[in-house]
This record gives structure tokens, sequence and C-alpha cells, in this order.
């Protein structure tokens, strides 16, 4: 992958890049070469020293291995692990969502954190964490809204949302904050940022309901997808899992509303729950 010229100031992302590129080069290895080393491609040693991926701490290993590096890359991506905002679990896979071309995710509770509004987070998290500091309620609200930024960026992903027709109807905070949070979501469709698909309670079993699930898809890398539950997450790209998440995705679609007809009980929704 041709280098960019980066500022490895801009980010500790950005320095990690040039760390790497730099040490690379001293060990007079090319891109191709190091990957073959640490069993990656040479693309992927491109991106992560471009900055548009940041490695796992177990390839950051491989790479002090491979370039004799006495554990530096390590630390570093550590020391990025540790300044996250995001609980450890989601790390990586925030890293991903920032970089993806398109989100497809299923939402099956409650409303995505893409789609969320301050309230709506502060509430989620003060009923599920009943003993959670404000401090750290409040760090989380920032980081949801920093991640939510990505769809207001000059080019957002293609973002499509299949939510289940009960995180409509189940309450979060009052009914001011549930307007809102449903108000903003009609802002977002009808400003053409995400597309959402209703699944409606009348439809009964589906194939999405074995719960949470993102596939995510770059231009220049294969596909992942995270699944969640209430206190960890996981990040699958095995091509076989990936295709049927995939699978099971676009027969969600077909079982869903049409995004207009989910548009109009989404609208509804919000008419309902002003206070």
């Amino acid at each position: 992958m041709r280098p960019k010229d980066l500022n490895p100031w801009d980010s500790p992302r950005a320095f990690y890049g040039a760390e790497l590129r730099g040490k690379r080069e001293a060990a007079g290895l090319s891109q191709d070469e190091l990957g073959a080393l640490v069993f990656c491609s040479g693309a992927y040693i491109g991106q992560m020293e471009n900055a548009t991926r940041r490695p796992p701490k177990e390839m950051a290993k491989l790479l002090d291995a491979a370039l004799h590096t006495d554990g530096i890359l390590t630390r570093m991506c550590e020391a990025m692990e540790q300044a996250s905002q995001h609980a450890e679990y989601f790390r990586l896979a925030a890293e991903l969502e920032s970089m993806a071309s398109t989100i497809c995710e299923y939402a099956p509770m409650i409303v995505p954190g893409l789609l969320q509004t301050p309230e709506y987070t502060r509430a989620l998290i003060r009923a599920s964490r009943p003993f959670a500091s404000e401090e750290f309620i409040e760090k989380s609200v920032i980081t949801r809204r920093e991640r939510a930024q990505l769809l207001d960026g000059p080019e957002p992903p293609e973002v499509w949302f299949i939510v289940h027709e009960i995180v409509l109807s189940t309450s979060v905070g009052d009914a001011a904050v549930m307007h809102a949070q449903i108000a903003h979501v009609v802002q977002l469709i009808e400003r053409h940022r995400v597309v959402v698909q209703v699944v409606p309670m009348s439809e009964g079993a589906h194939p999405l309901m074995h719960g949470m699930f993102a596939v995510m898809s770059f231009s220049d890398a294969p596909p992942v997808v995270y699944t969640e539950s209430a206190y960890s997450g996981q990040l699958l790209d095995s091509p076989a899992l990936v295709a049927s998440y995939t699978k099971t995705y676009d027969l969600g679609r077909a079982v869903a509303l049409s995004p207009d007809a989910s548009l109009a009980m989404i609208r509804a929704a919000m008419e309902d729950s002003a206070p």
C-alpha cells in the first residue's frame, strides 16, 4: 500500500503507524515481506502504517518479534487501548466501525448506539447500571456521541438498521426523552443518513431472533461481524460465519416492513410518545 503523508502527532494511531513504518524500513523489509512474517497481508501492514487500522495486541506482539523491537509496539498498542473510552471488548469494533464503508445492524431491544440521543443514552445507562457514577455516565454519553459523528462526516458509511418494533414501544427515560429519541431517528432517515426497517411484533418468529449483531464491510478489507451481549462483545472474521450472518440479515430485510412503511410506523410511535 502506498504510504500516505501522515503527521505522527495527529493521533496516537498515526504515531503508531509512523513508528511501525520506520522500524520496518530500518529492517529492510517491504510491507509484503513483513506481512509474511506475521501471517497477514502486506495491505494490512499498509493500513496500520497509514493509521486506518490499529492492530490488536496479539498482532503487535508478532510485529515486535519480527522486527526485534523489544516490545515497544505492544506497549504502544496497550497505551492506545487504555486511552480509549470504549469498553475493552468494543474498542477494536469501534475502530472498524469508523472505517467501514457499509454497516448493517440489527437491534432487538434498544435504539442502536449510532442513533441514540444523549438523553436516551444517559437514561439507558442509569437504568442498566444503577450504581454507576455520574462521571462514568457522562463519559459514556460523550463517547457514544463521538461515535455517532461518523454519520455527519463528508463521506459517511452506508448505514442500514433493522429494529424490532419493541424498540419503539419500550420507554427509556420519560416521555420527553423517548419522543426526542424517536424524532431524532426520523430526522436521520429523512436526511438520508440511514435506512431503517422495523420488524413488527405481528411477524412473530423471524430470522433475527438470536440477538444483536452488525455486519461491517470495507472497501479494502474483508467484512467482519460484531455481536454483543450485556457485558461482552465479539468480533468474527471467519468467512463462513460472516456469510451466515449476512444471509440472516438479508432474510431479516425480507420479513421487515419496507423502509417507507417502517418510517410511517416510526412517525406514529413519535406522535404516540409526545409528552
